[in-house]
Order: C-alpha cells, then structure tokens, then sequence
C-alpha cells in the first residue's frame, strides 16, 4: 500500500504491540486520535488515551510533532513506535 505504513505500535500502559497501518497523508495529531479510539476498543477498555497522547518512535526516543504528516516523520514502513 502506497498510501500507508504498516508499523509496530507498543503501548507500555498495557503491556502490548499492534501491528498498524498509519495513513501517511494524515497529521500525526489525528493519528493518535484513531489510534486512541480503535485501541480503546481492541483493549475492551483497558487502554485509555487522551488529549495529552504522543507518538514517539522507538529507536530514537524522539518525540513526534503533532503537526506534521506522518510521511514527514522518521516514519516508515517497519518502524516502531510508542504511544504515550
């Protein structure tokens, strides 16, 4: 898929990894927004996000502006990442 990242999400609040495709011509900042939503439901409940949620990438430890496109970011295909 030219459109999306297929990427490695770990949530260290529950202890889990997702493999997720991230739509590359979204903001990081609606991202989180899906991703909080759908892993609320994945986790029945027991992941819950919030307006202060952050991607970071799991290499490097740097912080994922909120703004930019995924494709702008460090992000690609295979990357892992860490939602905080």
């Amino acid at each position: 898929m030219d459109n999306k990242y297929l990427v490695e999400l770990f949530v260290p609040t529950i202890s889990k990894i997702y493999n997720v495709y991230l739509p590359i011509n979204r903001r990081v900042g609606n991202v989180i927004a899906l991703l909080n939503k759908s892993l609320t439901e994945l986790s029945k409940g027991e992941y819950r996000g919030n307006n202060k949620t952050s991607l970071y990438d799991r290499e490097s430890g740097e912080k994922l502006d909120n703004n930019m496109l995924i494709r702008d970011t460090i992000i690609e295909n295979g990357s892992g990442i860490i939602i905080i």
